[in-house]
């Protein structure tokens, strides 16, 4: 980017486009805490003169209910069911999956739960809750206590109560990686020891997918917005001065409006 001419006075125009569909501290405030870190490399002197800097940037920060990542999780499950034969498809019970949190970030207030839950009820409301559904997390570590119930305990206690058909749904992940490919499918599926355990595909390269990518990043440029107006709020517990400073320099002329 630099060797192109970008920054270093000239100014341009980025855009802060997490991956992590739903907000959280531990991911996209943390990553959007290390740009803001290091601009000043990106940018030159010229940032160390103006606090603005002559780069434009913007975020988009979250995207919890796009009508893009919606569709093409429901087209997955969707997809996902039709495994199953027909008589048994609407008995599937529906377990979606997402990444936990130390319940001490989750009791500063961190947006990430809620957010998740969003995007689950967003995509039944797009299925018709044609199936049962229920919400777990996974890949907690450590002896402190984590945002619960556990994925591998859900899909066990299913399995013990009879429910042998589950499909499992990563809801936080864009992509494959060890969460999906090693936790869910050799680890929690593994273990169910029952063939109606599975895991609908990521999203990876859907076509769905990418199209809804590129009309999120459309709108945000067409709209001019700096950031979304949830990113003006700050976790009620956090006394962080990089988390504040970090948020009124992406929010622009909003930042003083940053509580």
């Amino acid at each position: 980017m630099l060797d192109d001419g970008f920054g270093k006075g000239k100014g341009g125009r980025a855009v802060a486009f997490t991956q992590y569909p739903q907000y959280s501290t531990t991911t996209t405030g943390s990553s959007l805490n290390e740009l803001w870190k290091v601009r000043e490399e990106m940018e030159g002197e010229e940032a160390k003169r103006d606090p603005a800097g002559v780069i434009q940037w913007s975020t988009i920060d979250r995207w919890p209910t796009h009508p893009g990542l919606v569709e093409a999780f429901a087209r997955n499950i969707e997809e996902g069911l039709k495994r199953y034969p027909e008589e048994r498809r609407e008995k599937v019970t529906l377990v979606f999956s997402a990444h936990s949190l130390p319940m001490s970030v989750v009791n500063k207030g961190d947006p990430y739960p809620a957010e998740v839950a969003a995007t689950v009820y967003a995509v039944m409301q797009r299925l018709n809750f044609s199936n049962r559904y229920t919400l777990s997390w996974q890949s907690a570590v450590g002896p402190s206590a984590w945002l619960g119930p556990q994925t591998y305990t859900t899909v066990q206690n299913f399995v013990k109560r009879g429910q042998s058909d589950i499909l499992i749904i990563p809801i936080a992940f864009t992509s494959d990686h060890i969460e999906t490919l090693y936790e869910i499918d050799r680890e929690i599926i593994a273990d169910a020891k029952s063939d109606g355990v599975r895991r609908v595909e990521s999203l990876n390269g859907s076509k769905v997918f990418i199209e809804g990518l590129a009309g999120l990043v459309k709108g945000h440029l067409e709209k001019g917005e700096k950031c979304s107006r949830q990113f003006l709020l700050r976790c009620q517990k956090t006394t962080s001065e990089r988390s504040l400073g970090m948020k009124r320099f992406f929010a622009g002329e909003k930042g003083d409006q940053v509580l």
